[in-house]
């Protein structure tokens, strides 16, 4: 007998149940761990089963394929077999892992169990205002608004609503677990809504620009790669900052299309040093149109919040002036000794401008390069490597 579809109410229970049981009965270190193995897992089966472009001349071994899964699910760009091996469909499934494991989409897996937390919190709440609304003798619940019996869903009654802006409300703890609760909601949106705004225009802008530039679009042509796998692969990979890019020579390839560089030096840094004040940017814009209290709790408690990426102002706008300095410095000193070095030989003044700072926005980020490192001077991989010494430092 064929089994009958779950309806929508039963998926998200069934989703509910899932973070519900993770978020209380397991250590968050063994969700991540269990998380990343079962994905690399997945992504190796997935790898293995489809054929690569080189066949029957060339298949990757197992332990290969293996590496190449665990690289991409964990966005480490580390790789034992040339990109241009994988196929159409190779390159779909990675595109997919570096999205299940970047840094943004996991945080919002986090917000989802931080969720399940309070939403068992909010039922005892909600149990105990239904035994007191029970043994209450008024039918008048403005005289019943204590906060501790306040539930979420009255919360959301446009009536009581209008009736809580005249009530006096005392900031105990029930209130702090509905009003988190709420916004955590709300914050769980603004992340997926934010991830996904950034893609979509992302691999848009960068499948108009290769259509319209004969030059990038040639060169695609040449390796036998599908425009928008190619671009959705590449902006995926950059704004999950994993470095991945399907040529097998990174982005040297194009390093004369400083329009394509220019539309992903933005995706290296929304994904990265500049996803936090980005999304604060984007809570406060919210905020600022529709006046909804869990966007101004978000912005005002983000530390009652618990969600790593959301800092209070002050530290949101140190964040954004580190990165713009880091950046000036290295920019500056590229460009003063590898201005006319054999890495930028043969590009024009824009383009040397375009490709120094493509390249020094992603020594702390992607790992991209448009230049030959082996012939940078030494001055300048010492610069990189402090650059890269303070990324992983600030992620601590």
């Amino acid at each position: 007998m064929p089994m009958k579809p779950l309806s929508s109410s039963s998926r998200q229970g069934f989703f509910l149940s899932f973070f519900k049981i993770l978020s209380l009965k397991v250590k968050p270190i063994w969700i991540e761990v269990g998380y990343f193995m079962t994905l690399s897992f997945l992504g190796f089966l997935a790898l293995n089963v489809s054929k690569p472009r080189t066949l029957p001349s060339f298949r990757p071994q197992n332990l290969d394929v293996f590496f190449t899964s665990v690289s991409a699910s964990t966005v480490s760009s580390m790789s034992t077999v040339e990109m241009e091996v994988f196929s159409d469909a190779q390159l779909i499934f990675m595109t997919i892992l570096m999205f299940l494991g970047g840094e943004a989409f996991t945080s919002f897996l986090r917000l989802q169990l931080m969720k399940s937390k309070l939403v068992k919190k909010e039922r005892v709440l909600q149990n105990k205002a239904d035994s007191e609304s029970s043994n209450s003798s008024t039918g008048d619940p403005i005289h019943h608004l204590e906060l501790g019996t306040v539930t979420l869903h009255q919360l959301v009654d446009e009536n009581v609503e209008t009736k809580l802006e005249h009530a006096i409300i005392n900031p105990i703890e029930d209130s702090e677990t509905i009003i988190k609760l709420k916004s955590i909601r709300f914050l769980t949106y603004v992340v997926f809504g934010y991830i996904l705004v950034v893609i979509l225009v992302g691999s848009s802008l960068v499948s108009l620009y290769i259509t319209i530039i004969p030059s990038a679009k040639q060169i695609l042509k040449e390796k036998g790669l599908n425009l928008h796998t190619f671009s959705i692969f590449t902006t995926v990979s950059t704004f999950a900052n994993c470095g991945f890019v399907p040529t097998n020579e990174n982005m040297m390839v194009f390093k004369e299309n400083s329009g394509l560089l220019l539309i992903l030096i933005p995706q290296i840094l929304l994904g990265n040093t500049l996803y936090a004040p980005c999304l604060r940017l984007a809570i406060w814009f919210l905020w600022k149109i529709t006046k909804r209290q869990e966007f101004e709790y978000i912005l005002k408690k983000s530390k009652r919040v618990g969600y790593s990426h959301i800092f209070p102002r002050f530290e949101t706008i140190a964040i954004a002036v580190t990165v713009v300095g880091f950046i000036s410095i290295q920019f500056v000193t590229f460009c003063s000794l590898e201005w006319n070095s054999e890495a930028t030989a043969g590009l024009s003044t824009y383009e040397k401008l375009v490709g120094s700072l493509f390249e020094v926005v992603n020594t702390r980020h992607t790992g991209q390069s448009v230049f030959d490192l082996s012939t940078l001077t030494p001055a300048i991989l010492v610069l990189f490597a402090l650059m890269m010494l303070a990324s992983t430092y600030s992620n601590f």
